[in-house]
């Protein structure tokens, strides 16, 4: 029975004057191997594509104030900042008939169809504190073209596979996934990343590698 390893990759700060690629290259390159899958967490690869802003920089709209009530107080669109950059991503109205879908589906027992039909961005942004200094003073939006990232990790590694895990998410039962390589049994990897072992807050991990996942997965796969 295979055996996988998670090994987490200690890097410095990431900032958007830094390619992903590149990067993850040069603190794994001695690390990974052919059977390996090298995952990271969205927020970093967001972060070195430009993708946030800083809350002084949004025009808080009426709606945003009012619509954030309605999120719980753990969640990054709990903020009127966190819910305005949402709306500014997906469309103001967009936003709020979702907002009222996802409320009329409790009722009936159905949930999260707010993060299901509010837009790509919904389940990805983070609020502020929700990465790694210094951004944890701003609201990252989750990756572009994710897909491409992940195939080019793949291309350039030599590995099994790349996959962009949803570090917000991993604890939920349903550990979720931005983008993977095709071939990769994406839910069985995010599930060995349900304990997030991810650190991109001050302990900058956000790389994890799980070794000998190719067999793993081959055992696993029904």
């Amino acid at each position: 029975m295979a055996n996988v390893e998670l090994v987490t990759v200690p890097t410095r700060i990431l900032t958007d004057k830094d390619d992903i690629i590149d990067m993850i290259e040069k603190y794994t390159k001695d690390k990974i191997g052919a059977d390996d899958v090298l995952t990271v967490a969205e927020s970093v690869v967001a972060i070195t594509q430009g993708r946030y802003v800083r809350p002084d920089e949004l025009h808080i709209s009426d709606m945003a104030k009012f619509c954030c009530r309605f999120i719980p107080d753990y969640g990054s669109l709990a903020t009127p900042h966190g819910m305005q950059s949402l709306m500014d991503a997906e469309g103001t109205w967009h936003v709020t008939l979702s907002l009222f879908a996802g409320f009329l589906g409790k009722l009936v027992g159905i949930r999260g169809l707010f993060y299901k039909w509010g837009g790509k961005q919904a389940p990805l942004i983070d609020d502020c504190t929700g990465t790694m200094p210094p951004f944890d003073k701003c609201v990252v939006y989750g990756p572009a073209d994710g897909e491409n990232v992940v195939n080019n990790i793949k291309e350039r590694l030599g590995c099994f596979g790349a996959m962009i895990a949803d570090v917000n998410d991993l604890e939920l039962e349903n550990p979720k996934y931005v983008a993977a390589t095709e071939g990769l049994n994406a839910p069985l990897a995010a599930h060995l990343l349900q304990h997030n072992p991810f650190g991109n807050a001050s302990q900058k991990t956000p790389i994890c590698i799980l070794k000998n996942f190719r067999q793993y997965q081959q055992e696993n796969s029904h």
